[in-house]
């Protein structure tokens, strides 16, 4: 199992943090696509919750999503943007393959609908049976990676 985690403009560096941390502890995490005015890695806040784990799991800066969907796509990996549609499928009910890219979206905006009609193969998304619309991107994204990792 493959996983490349692309994160399309997240704001908070304390939820990037997390997420490799997350990416870390679920395993089979190739790259962290860092895009847009998502955090670097040089930023001195992202330590605070990544606790290290920058320096476990691989990853790069992208000044747009669409470029580093573009390579992602020109490797013949499919692309899941998690996200809250119509067509979105559960993501407990997906039969995965080896290798695929997963994209998590800005925290109020979501993933851009562009990358959503011009990259995505599939749309998953986490049910929610509370009265909030979603969870924080952190929190799905650790949700989904360890979903993918169950039986690996």
């Amino acid at each position: 199992m493959k996983i490349h985690v692309v994160l399309d403009n997240i704001r908070s560096v304390f939820n990037v943090g997390s997420i490799f941390r997350s990416a870390d502890g679920a395993g089979h995490v190739e790259k962290i696509y860092l895009c847009g005015i998502t955090a670097d890695i040089d930023n001195p806040k992202l330590e605070k919750t990544a606790l290290g784990a920058t320096e476990m799991v691989a990853s790069e800066h992208y000044d747009t999503t669409e470029d580093a969907l573009e390579g992602i796509r020109d490797m013949g990996i499919p692309i899941y943007s998690v996200e809250l549609t119509k067509d979105a499928k559960n993501f407990q009910e997906i039969d995965y393959p080896n290798e695929l890219a997963l994209v998590f979206g800005h925290e109020k905006n979501g993933v851009d609908k562009k990358i959503l009609d011009k990259f995505s193969s599939e749309k998953i998304m986490v049910p929610m049976r509370g009265k909030k619309e979603s969870l924080n991107v952190a929190n799905c994204a650790t949700a989904v990676l360890y979903e993918i990792t169950r039986n690996c």
